[in-house]
């Protein structure tokens, strides 16, 4: 499959932007929401025709991410008991075919994996951890679901079906589902959503688990333990099968109370959500906490996960579904604040909850991403605590003029023990110097090739280089310069 890079023309005519910092390393993630279809799909597959629209719909939301120059998508694939995939554990959901356990025709996260990476995009898979289910929804699916097969595991609060954490057979079904995708899926990525108790923790009722298994712990020491025991585990499970494969969480966006909010309100640590442990103790490789508060709720807070990150990525969530009238009317002024602020801090990068406020353009929102802040795509900052290996150089990079086109085409490094991807850099005075953001032209290429769309009537030069990156992001050494000179007449 050719690889085009159409925006090449309109990035070498942009003139010099804003003096913004465009950082060359730096996470751009997205949530995508497939319950109730509400990023996607839109449509149930219920034949050829509407799976094809429903294939183009995720194939249009992740071409908009590109020219944005997004880089991380966190595609949800565990919803509340059901799944996205055919699974021999859960059912699938029905948002894709139109019925419980039903089957749109095709595998919607072996799709969506591979239409990611086409794009220069890695994938990591978002599972809602210990919700199961409404208790209308969960009647409605019959014996299938987790809270029929599997009843002893499960609890009742406040109108919903809940894993209860302290149970020791959760650990094992959770981990049984990361198995599955890890095993069978090119992931990049597990990541953790509601991995904390319920709202109301309180009231939970889990005070016979306790008695069961509480081992002469306090109950709140207890519960937290319950949750570390799991994240420790399937980070430990995920290391020995497949090292490479991040894994990551969503906490609350406030940890605990702090000096400068010693009134913050609801925290992670209230629900027995230990997450800056989970960093202390190397058992995350990422955390996008939920951050969708303003001002004081939200500055000295990215302030606090930064200092405890423990060298591991922190990136912000940043709550731009609030940009929307129904919500809190935030202005895109808000989340460009929010921006600036987490730039200064030299944090990772950041995520945005939700996708449909970013592909819709909600208040120019998608235009001021685009334009200003990810005006050139940014490289994935490397796992240096899983790996400092640095892969070969790739070689021979040549260029080809194809009627309309440059062909740029290298070979791969020499020994090389595990797929690679590829950044083009280039430039119009000569040099090519890799460090500076401006001259990247694609990164996340998976291909040795690509075709890029030229004016061929126009005199110009360019000169190229290539670096490959291995599955930890770790960035070789620069391929010599190729040099091509345009022009359609001969001197």
């Amino acid at each position: 499959m050719r690889l085009y890079l159409f925006f090449f023309v309109t990035i070498l005519s942009i003139q010099p932007f804003y003096a913004i910092n465009q950082p060359k390393r730096e996470i751009r993630a997205v949530w995508i929401t497939t319950i109730y279809g509400i990023d996607w799909p839109k449509k149930p597959a219920t034949n050829e025709i509407t799976r094809k629209q429903q294939q183009l719909d995720l194939c249009n939301k992740l071409d908009l991410l590109r020219e944005a120059n997004f880089n991380t998508v966190f595609l949800q694939v565990r919803l509340r008991g059901d799944v996205i995939y055919p699974s021999s554990i859960e059912p699938m959901n029905r948002i894709f075919s139109g019925k419980f356990d039903g089957s749109p025709g095709y595998d919607p996260l072996a799709f969506a994996i591979e239409e990611c990476h086409k794009r220069g995009l890695e994938c990591h898979a978002w599972f809602v951890t210990y919700p199961a289910g409404l208790v209308k929804s969960v009647k409605s699916r019959g014996n299938k679901t987790i809270v029929k097969r599997k009843p002893e595991l499960c609890k009742l609060h406040e109108g919903e079906w809940y894993l209860d954490p302290g149970i020791p057979e959760t650990t094992d079904y959770i981990l049984s589902l990361v198995k599955e995708i890890v095993t069978n899926y090119d992931i990049d990525g597990i990541h953790f959503d509601y991995i904390h108790y319920p709202e109301n923790a309180e009231k939970f009722p889990d005070r016979d688990t306790y008695q069961r298994y509480g081992n002469s712990m306090s109950f709140t020491a207890w519960r937290r333990n319950n949750i570390n025991r799991m994240v420790f585990r399937i980070y430990d499970w995920v290391k020995e099968a497949k090292p490479w494969v991040q894994v990551s969480s969503s906490p609350l966006g406030k940890y605990d109370r702090i000096p400068r909010m010693p009134n913050a309100g609801w925290t992670a640590f209230e629900v027995h959500q230990d997450a800056q442990l989970w960093m202390k103790e190397g058992k995350h490789d990422m955390i996008a906490p939920m951050m969708y508060y303003k001002h004081d709720n939200f500055y000295p807070f990215v302030d606090d996960w930064a200092d405890n990150s423990n060298g591991r990525f922190f990136i912000p969530g940043l709550g731009v579904y609030k940009l929307t009238d129904t919500e809190a009317n935030w202005s895109v002024r808000d989340i460009m604040d929010q921006l600036d602020y987490t730039r200064a801090a030299n944090v990772a990068g950041c995520a945005f909850f939700r996708g449909t406020q970013i592909l819709s353009n909600t208040k120019g929102l998608y235009e001021v991403l685009k334009g200003r802040y990810f005006k050139y795509p940014a490289l994935l900052p490397p796992l240096t605590w899983l790996s400092k290996e640095r892969p070969g150089t790739p070689q021979n990079i040549m260029v080809e003029k194809i009627g309309n086109e440059l062909k740029i085409s290298w070979e791969t490094p020499e020994n090389i023990t595990q797929p690679l991807t590829y950044t083009l850099y280039y430039s119009k005075s000569g040099i090519v110097n890799i460090n500076r953001a401006q001259n990247i032209l694609a990164t996340g290429l998976r291909s040795t090739e690509v075709f890029i769309a030229i004016n061929p009537t126009k005199e110009q030069e360019f000169s190229f280089r290539v670096t490959a990156s291995n599955r930890y992001h770790i960035e070789s050494r620069p391929s010599g310069e190729a040099y091509y000179y345009l022009s359609d007449y001969s001197k």
